[in-house]
């Protein structure tokens, strides 16, 4: 049995919050994403699916055991023998849950890029690979049902987690990011290029007299809602200022500007 409290690097007295960032921290650090190793990012989400749920760390930490017998035992003993000969047969029998449970981070790219996708998810018999959708719309907290995909045939529900990212901010379909455009632009009009989520560039018109902090609109640019239609990109401008500029323009400027 793989040793889930090694794998994230925390104590068997560790805390749910304590786990939790450990959890974050590693995952964070190995994601696939950011060039980290694909099979340790797996091993961090099996422990975590374990550690991370109070009733399945439990039964980490407490397996049952299991008997085969006394020893070799003798040819043909058998306990239900010994309950026959006293008119009763033992019996036992092993409620299954009815689904797992497991929590999916993915990144901004991934909700712009919804469909199917391979996840692994840990149990006590080991790691398995099974097929997801991501759904289209999904947010951060979302729990999602998929029916008879984990092992024995059970329900899967997955609580889907969103990593934040620095370039993008997310208002339900709609994005936001930031763009430079130099003086002149700004001043006399021109034109900007900037890739959107999905990495495809799109170039934008930057009318005269722009002002810094002017909201450009890229329609379709965004991500899908929960219909699957693309909300649109907002790309607020920044205005990159030249290194110098002669007396002479300095003055032309200021004199247009009334100064």
């Amino acid at each position: 049995m793989p040793d889930h409290y090694a794998t994230l690097g925390v104590a068997r007295s560790a805390t749910e919050d304590e786990i939790k960032r450990a959890f974050r921290r590693l995952a964070s650090q190995h994601h696939p994403d950011k060039g980290g190793d694909t099979q340790k990012f797996q091993e961090i989400q099996a422990a975590y699916h374990v550690l991370g749920d109070a009733a399945k760390r439990a039964e980490y930490d407490n397996p049952q055991p299991q008997f085969s017998g006394f020893g070799q035992g003798g040819p043909g003993f058998d306990f239900n023998t010994i309950f026959d000969m006293f008119g009763t047969r033992f019996q036992h029998t092993t409620q299954r849950p009815q689904h797992s449970r497991m929590t999916l981070w993915i990144t901004l790219q991934d909700v712009a890029t919804p469909g199917p996708r391979t996840v692994s998810m840990g149990t006590q018999t080991g790691t398995h690979n099974v097929q997801v959708s991501i759904p289209d719309g999904i947010e951060d907290g979302d729990h999602v049902k998929y029916d008879n995909i984990a092992p024995g045939g059970q329900d899967l529900v997955i609580t889907y987690r969103i990593h934040p990212n620095a370039k993008y901010q997310r208002n339900g379909s709609t994005l936001t990011t930031e763009a430079q455009a130099d003086f002149w632009c700004l001043t006399a009009g021109g034109e900007i290029t900037v890739s959107d989520i999905r990495g495809n560039q799109l170039a934008l018109t930057v009318p005269p007299m722009t002002q810094p902090g002017t909201l450009l609109r890229a329609r379709g640019r965004g991500l899908p809602d929960r219909s699957g239609v693309r909300g649109d990109m907002l790309v607020r401008l920044q205005a990159r200022l030249p290194a110098k500029i002669s007396p002479e323009l300095m003055a032309n400027i200021k004199r247009e500007m009334g100064q």
